[in-house]
């Protein structure tokens, strides 16, 4: 199974920061403990450097990642605000037939509601699912 990490990196940022990204190893230890196969696609450990790129190497990667969200089985977004990337991902993924799970306080957002199998409010609730949940069933 592929699991794909799509999550926020810069968010609502100007410039070049970004958010913490400690997130994508809380997800990627607890999909492991249940489900210890899984295949793990996580952009920021194959980009790390993104923001430092120029454009056409950003739109590659952007693009790229969106396909490699599309082709995955079940999409993990991490979204504790609006995210650009990751709107694109998940809508990649949504169109493709594939399982997005959120995790977000923001259960009201259309996009969010109108793409995923599962919402979860926060990281906790997330993690304490996924230790016990079989992704195959959703």
């Amino acid at each position: 199974m592929k699991i794909f990490i799509a999550g926020i990196m810069q968010g609502s940022k100007k410039g070049k920061g970004i958010q913490e990204q400690d997130y994508r190893q809380i997800i990627r230890d607890a999909i492991k403990i249940n489900h210890p196969d899984a295949e793990i696609v996580d952009p920021f450990s194959l980009f790390p450097n993104s923001v430092e790129y120029d454009d056409q190497r950003a739109k590659e990667v952007l693009f790229a990642m969106g396909a490699e969200a599309g082709s995955a089985d079940v999409v993990i977004a991490y979204l504790p605000e609006a995210s650009m990337g990751t709107a694109l991902e998940i809508i990649r993924a949504y169109d493709n037939g594939k399982t997005i799970i959120s995790i977000s306080p923001m259960e009201e957002n259309w996009v969010i509601r109108a793409v995923s199998a599962k919402i979860f409010p926060t990281l906790d609730e997330f993690c304490n699912w996924i230790q016990q949940a079989q992704l195959q069933e959703l």
